[in-house]
């Protein structure tokens, strides 16, 4: 019994973050539901954002205060303005136009562009001299090819619709969106696309940032707290009327507390606790499950309107996606190849298999 009950936690550790990188998955699909289910009640996207990166940044804080009381650097006045601009960059720009695009597409095409946030930032680090390629070799050819394919997907949902497939039957929950926001397709990929490329800056800007104020959590609040009220300057303009502000006991205040404190704040330290434990590459390759999931649910759950161009374009997106991966998870194997002698440079193809 006791050797039984040990393979199996065996098994659970083994396993476990396979387990919470589903989890998040699962988290984020539910994050599409709610908050398509909020914007379409009425609630401003503009108005969420700055309301959600206020929940989240309080939920950080005190984690932030008191573990990293006696690691977190000094903040300096040049160190403020750099994390002024990585909030503009990963926050309120980015989460604006991201979930503004919301109104103008469809949950599935912004969970299925968002894969190409890795295809982005590869491409923004070979340009900034940060990433190497070799195409000599095939993971430096996968790397190229993966970004290609991926990139090639995104015009392909953008540019083509295609047929409409059939819903089987009616739709469990039913959103009254406006036709006319729906129907402007372009206007909505271009929104979901900028977004893609403010966030791939933003990672590249983060990694610099983090070397200078390696305080995680201190990072995170300010980042919250500076997008917020980067969030509300421009808010203020667009929806200055203050019912637009207002938030009653409905489901606009429950995607606000769920998008601030549970994925802001728990998927969030899900996914630096899996990334210590496993890397950044095992995060990444999760990203299509919550496509995959947020796509079914779209279709029989909400009733929404499913293009061969979305389906066809998604599909090439994940390919390139993976490709991209595994070039990069080759370059960490060669990193970390044991060398016998220090001076012999142990680097192999043989060390990867070709099929």
């Amino acid at each position: 019994m006791a050797g039984e009950v040990s393979r199996l936690m065996g098994i659970y550790k083994r396993f476990k973050p396979h387990l919470l990188m589903v989890l998040a998955q699962l988290g984020y699909t539910f994050l599409y539901l709610i908050t398509e289910a909020s914007f379409a009640h009425g609630m401003n996207p503009h108005v969420y954002i700055t309301y959600r990166h206020i929940v989240a940044g309080f939920v950080v804080f005190p984690f932030a205060y008191f573990l990293e009381r006696k690691t977190r650097p000094k903040l300096t006045l040049l160190l403020f303005l750099e994390i002024f601009v990585l909030s503009l960059l990963g926050v309120s720009l980015t989460l604006n136009m991201y979930f503004a695009s919301l109104n103008y597409t469809s949950p599935t095409f912004l969970a299925s562009v968002v894969n190409t946030i890795a295809s982005l930032t590869f491409v923004l680090a070979v340009v900034l001299r940060l990433e190497e390629v070799d195409l000599r070799k095939l993971r430096g050819l996968a790397k190229v090819l993966g970004t290609l394919i991926s990139l090639a997907g995104v015009m392909t949902m953008t540019l083509y619709k295609g047929s409409v497939l059939r819903n089987i039957g009616h739709p469990l929950i039913h959103f009254n969106r406006s036709t006319a926001a729906q129907e402007e397709w372009l206007k909505g990929s271009i929104l979901t696309i900028s977004s893609c490329v403010t966030w791939s800056i933003w990672y590249i800007m983060q990694a610099y940032t983090l070397k200078r104020y390696p305080a995680q959590l201190s990072l995170t609040t300010w980042m919250n707290f500076v997008g917020a009220a980067q969030s509300a300057a421009f808010t203020v303009i667009v929806a200055h009327k203050p019912a637009d502000w207002t938030v009653g006991f409905n489901i606009d205040l429950w995607s606000i507390l769920y998008a601030g404190i549970v994925v802001s704040g728990l998927i969030v330290y899900i996914q630096l606790w899996c990334t210590e434990e496993k890397g950044p590459v095992f995060v990444t390759m999760f990203n299509p499950l919550s496509t995959i999931l947020v796509a079914v649910q779209s279709y029989f759950a909400l009733g929404e309107k499913l293009y061969m161009g979305s389906i066809i374009g998604a599909v090439i997106v994940i390919i390139g996606l993976y490709m991209l991966l595994w070039g990069k998870e080759a370059d960490q194997k060669v990193q970390v190849i044991p060398k016998c002698r220090p001076d012999i440079i142990y680097e192999s193809d043989e060390y990867f298999p070709r099929d």
